[in-house]
């Protein structure tokens, strides 16, 4: 749990409690996954999978953190896809996630999986910047 609170606290801009962690990771633990080089934790992507409007299996990727000496390797997209495979062999439908207008890296990982740009959310975060939902249709 550490580790993953390192990575997240440094690079995404929301601060998360222990709590928020732990709902995710105890609930979902088949859906949070780390990557590791020798001992230290260079990724993490936590994620949820539950009923959206009682009738679609919905994915849900909450984080995804990378460290910084370790991007441009194809680690984030290795978690996203890992995770995306276990959703899908929990019979997830779509898969969502929110991230940052500006954060072209994340929005070109992410596009680059087969995601769409699915609505706008203004001012969506604390300091902020608007986010854009993005989605993955699985069936």
């Amino acid at each position: 749990m550490p580790d993953i609170m390192r990575l997240i606290t440094k690079d995404l801009s929301e601060p998360y409690s222990i709590y928020t962690y732990r709902y995710f990771i105890h609930n979902w633990p088949k859906l949070c996954f780390l990557a590791k080089d020798k001992e230290k934790c260079v990724g993490a992507i936590v994620c949820k999978l539950d009923l959206h409007k009682k009738l679609v299996r919905r994915g849900y990727i909450a984080m995804l953190a990378i460290d910084s000496d370790y991007r441009r390797r194809r680690i984030g997209s290795n978690l996203v896809t890992k995770a995306i495979r276990a959703m899908i062999s929990d019979d997830c439908d779509e898969v969502v996630l929110e991230t940052e207008i500006t954060n072209k890296a994340a929005l070109k990982l992410y596009e680059n999986l087969g995601f769409v740009r699915d609505k706008r959310l203004f001012r969506y975060y604390l300091n902020g910047v608007d986010a854009l939902r993005l989605k993955l249709w699985l069936r």
